[in-house]
């Protein structure tokens, strides 16, 4: 694992699960609001491989922000929560969530499901496919109308981020924000001049792309 999102509001667990997590080798992001947590689900998760989450959070509690992380990704979720009754239980699985953690728990446990709920996920997840443009993202390969294309990285990266994020429009600082990273500064117009070089080199495929005036960009089927 690489990079976790942790959204808790008591500081004293992210403390020890950071601490814990750390010392694995895994980064943890921690936000410790409903609002905040929200903010992210909204502008995607792409550079995270498994979400935390936190029942009673002010502002939003876990399961408004669960049903909003799936509206966009299916990225691993489990709730660290207090709330033990039945139906909190089979609510949190009906939001969405992949596993219902009550606390007080190990941290051994906690870690070791993270790292097999990534792993799993990794696997189903390698081959992106949309349409007829098809991304290995293990070996790095493109395929658009069942021909090998060559993207150079940023294309591929923003290829990618698209079709994780399908038939969602994307806003250009998003993809910025997760391209670029937050301390790049320029024109956000860059996005356009690449997004046409990767419009090109899919071919036909490239239609699929769709600019929506005024907001971003949107990758469909068609």
């Amino acid at each position: 694992m690489k990079k976790i999102l942790l959204i808790e509001d008591d500081l004293k667990i992210c403390e020890v699960i950071e601490k814990y997590f750390s010392n694995k080798g895994t980064e943890i992001f921690s936000v410790h609001s409903g609002s905040e947590a929200l903010e992210i689900a909204g502008g995607g998760l792409g550079n995270y491989e498994l979400v935390l989450l936190d029942i009673m959070l002010p502002c939003a509690d876990g399961f408004t922000i669960c049903r909003e992380i799936r509206k966009n990704s299916d990225i691993p979720v489990i709730f660290i929560t207090a709330r033990a009754r039945e139906e909190d239980i089979l609510h949190g699985y009906g939001t969405g969530c992949d596993d219902y953690i009550i606390k007080p728990f190990l941290l051994s446990a906690l870690y070791a499901k993270c790292d097999a709920l990534v792993r799993r996920s990794q696997k189903i997840s390698c081959v992106l496919e949309c349409g007829n443009i098809k991304l290995d993202k293990r070996s790095l390969t493109c395929y658009a109308d069942g021909n090998e294309t060559e993207l150079p990285r940023k294309e591929f990266e923003i290829l990618k981020y698209l079709m994780e994020h399908q038939n969602c429009v994307i806003d250009r600082n998003t993809i910025l924000d997760r391209i670029w990273g937050y301390d790049w500064f320029g024109n956000d117009r860059v996005v356009d001049n690449h997004i046409k070089k990767l419009r090109k080199a899919l071919g036909g495929a490239g239609g699929q792309i769709k600019t929506i005036i005024g907001r971003g960009y949107k990758l469909t089927e068609r």
